[in-house]
């Protein structure tokens, strides 16, 4: 349907007899059947689905396999006619979280070579918590719904015009008024549609918003319609806490407060690890690890007990939040703040990136948004984010960049609505919709 990041890297491994079979794991509807169906089937003469979900529910063929010559007898018995050899076939296992005994054989079939494969599942994150995982024979890649920059291809930008604003980033160059007034229109219509590819369609193609909401509802119901069905002794906790990020998102202070929970007063996060692993794992939330002592790498310093949670699309959140409503994102609304939805799309372009995400929490300096590890100079970037249009204060920001100051954070960014795009005090300030270049 659309061009996809991880189509290219998919195409590159499936092409490669020694690379391990592929496990694609993420939340449902953002493509990932689609990508590995489009893929395998450019790349192989002799392809087979098996969608493990719809054997599930119907004949249930691979519920019990006993080793791998049942595994071929059944795979044979149902769909020999499409079955070629080695170097011609690929089978694709769908949902194969369905039956975590696949995943546990997919090394002796790697090592078999009697067909390629890929598999790819929407609760696959978390089936692989309590399943074995066969090291060197499979390799798992993480899919989200579509980034802004993916988002832009579908809108029909050119890449040249996202080269030469990425260009001006790096450089630190201010742009045009027209180049601004084009991406941040754009980036107002991601805020309203978010990435999910149906979603996307509905809007870019169809031009319906009534379409592109009732997408991201079911969608929305779908989440919750699976946690209903995980662990009976997790899932209403799961559901309650994933209810709550509409309030959470709102707050003043943001972060996942154990308590409101379920009303206990001496709750801790560590109490709800499973039903907060769920949410990450299944890539219907995404994590935001509290820090107060930023120090590369990030990770071995979060606080166990502070965190906070998004949801994993912005449309999601602005279908809660506005319902049928566009003139938040397609008009200026000074009564609407936009600061929740704004820290949402980047938690989600910047996962999509891959980064893992934390942010800083000090009593005595302050917060700040998002804190991502920086590779290339081995230091900690933090990044404030602002969607309001007049001055914007920061306090904590400043001191973590300070030179003399006790962190000696390399540089900072602040994301923003203006076509401001400069460098000062060791602060980059650019236009919000540059997230998509870090």
């Amino acid at each position: 349907m659309y061009r996809r990041k991880i189509s290219e890297l998919i195409e590159k491994k499936l092409k490669d007899p020694d690379a391990p079979i592929l496990l694609v794991n993420g939340a449902r509807q953002i493509g990932k059947s689609f990508i590995c169906r489009n893929v395998a089937k450019s790349i192989y003469p002799h392809y087979v689905e098996i969608n493990l979900q719809d054997d599930f529910d119907g004949g249930k063929n691979f519920a019990v396999v006993n080793g791998m010559r049942d595994f071929y007898l059944r795979v044979s018995a149902l769909y020999g006619a499409s079955l070629g050899s080695y170097e011609d076939t690929i089978i694709f296992l769908d949902e194969i979280q369905v039956y975590p005994h696949l995943i546990s054989m997919l090394k002796p079939l790697k090592a078999d070579r009697r067909f390629h494969y890929i598999c790819s599942g929407s609760q696959l994150g978390v089936a692989m918590r309590s399943s074995f995982i066969p090291t060197g024979s499979v390799r798992s890649l993480s899919m989200r719904p579509m980034d802004f920059e993916e988002f832009l291809w579908a809108r029909g930008a050119g890449q040249e015009s996202i080269d030469s604003l990425r260009q001006s980033f790096v450089e630190k160059k201010p742009i045009n008024q027209s180049a601004h007034e084009f991406f941040f229109k754009a980036f107002k219509e991601y805020l309203l549609c978010g990435g999910l590819p149906e979603a996307v369609k509905a809007f870019l193609e169809e031009g319906d918003v009534y379409k592109t909401r009732e997408i991201q509802s079911s969608i929305y119901e779908s989440y919750k319609g699976d946690m209903s069905r995980y662990d009976q002794t997790h899932s209403l906790k799961t559901r309650r806490i994933y209810d709550s990020l509409l309030s959470y998102t709102q707050n003043k202070v943001k972060r996942i407060r154990a308590k409101q929970i379920e009303g206990d007063v001496r709750a801790s996060l560590i109490k709800y690890e499973d039903e907060i692993d769920y949410l990450v794992d299944s890539g219907c939330a995404l994590s935001v690890k509290a820090v107060s002592d930023p120090r590369f790498p990030l990770g071995e310093s979060s606080a166990k007990d502070l965190m906070k949670l998004y949801y994993n699309d912005v449309g999601i959140l602005t279908y809660l939040l506005f319902n049928y409503n566009v003139k938040p994102f397609l008009n200026d609304v000074p009564a609407i703040n936009l600061g929740s939805v704004y820290e949402t799309v980047v938690a989600q372009e910047l996962i999509a990136h891959g980064h893992q995400l934390f942010y800083f929490d000090s009593k005595k300096v302050g917060e700040v948004d998002y804190l991502v590890n920086d590779y290339d100079s081995l230091s900690i970037l933090p990044i404030e984010v602002k969607s309001g249009r007049m001055g914007y204060e920061y306090r904590a920001l400043p001191k973590l960049v300070d030179p003399n100051g006790n962190y000696r954070l390399g540089q900072g960014m602040v994301l923003q609505n203006a076509n401001r795009l400069d460098f000062a005090d060791n602060i980059l300030t650019a236009p919000i919709y540059m997230v998509m270049f870090i």
